[in-house]
């Protein structure tokens, strides 16, 4: 039994570890993605666009003398945007994976331990989730004689659309969103790794209880209304495009483990007031 244990520590430390570095590392690849498109939505505006189909023509009439630098800058920036869009994925994946080795835990790990576990990475996919991008926005139209034209470009996370809402000033929208998908999912966080280590706490039962009907209503609805949020407070015109960014799959990872972490504290406990019972 010890040496099991032993070997589920020793997981769960190295898994830990990879998450938080998936985590890092899958942030940067996200930020330096938003970075590239934003470059490239600044060369595809109206005076961009009208600055490469000249620089097209003057290539087309020289016969290739005058070199098109503006079409050549767009490839590269699209490269290296894909290269990063590539690397974030992968690091979602790999996140994602290292969430799915903690729940597997529950097999070697005793219950206080696996809530543990799971409980501090509940709260690393929740502070991933908050600070990358979750949804990306380009309004593009197409303009007679110079084609698609970018007009907008929005790159979205949480804290970013909570920030929005207050300047353009919705205050109760960003207070909801800010208590339900910030203030709420850290205190239940830290709750949970409260009631693992202080189980024989008179207010550990409390804690669970609270959070287990507040979150049947909280996370999951209250998740998907973020998202949507973050859609609409986006600007809007004939044609956009939205596209999800690897901070919704840490934020969902978030709910999912905290769901979990949630359900083991329970089990916890229930199994702690048995125990006098059958002895």
């Amino acid at each position: 039994m010890k040496t099991r244990k032993r070997i589920g520590i020793v997981i769960a430390v190295i898994t830990f570890i990879a998450m938080v570095w998936c985590g890092k590392e899958g942030y940067r690849a996200a930020v330096t993605y938003e970075a590239k498109t934003a470059q490239i939505a600044r060369q595809m505006d109206a005076a961009g666009v009208a600055e490469l189909k000249l620089k097209e023509l003057a290539s087309l009439f020289t016969l290739g003398l005058v070199e098109n630098d503006t079409k050549a800058r767009l490839l590269a920036l699209e490269k290296e945007r894909h290269i990063a869009q590539t690397v974030a994925n992968r690091y979602a994946i790999c996140f994602g994976i290292a969430a799915g080795v903690l729940v597997l835990l529950y097999v070697l790990l005793s219950l206080r331990g696996f809530t543990i576990v799971v409980s501090l990475g509940a709260l690393v996919a929740l502070i991933n989730g908050l600070v990358t991008p979750i949804m990306l926005m380009i309004v593009h139209k197409n303009v007679e004689y110079l084609g698609d034209v970018i007009l907008s470009f929005e790159s979205k996370g949480i804290l970013g659309s909570i920030a929005k809402l207050y300047q353009d000033g919705n205050l109760t929208v960003a207070g909801v969103i800010l208590l339900f998908s910030v203030i709420v999912p850290a205190l239940k966080t830290i709750s949970m790794l409260f009631v693992s280590v202080y189980e024989h706490s008179p207010f550990a039962a409390r804690i669970i209880r609270f959070f287990k009907h507040l979150g049947k209503w909280s996370m999951l609805d209250v998740f998907v209304v973020a998202l949507l949020l973050v859609y609409l407070t986006s600007t809007h015109s004939n044609t956009s495009r939205a596209e999800a960014e690897i901070g919704l799959y840490f934020f969902l990872a978030y709910v999912l483990l905290s769901m979990i972490a949630s359900l083991a504290a329970d089990k916890m406990l229930h199994t702690q007031e048995q125990t006098p019972r059958t002895s």
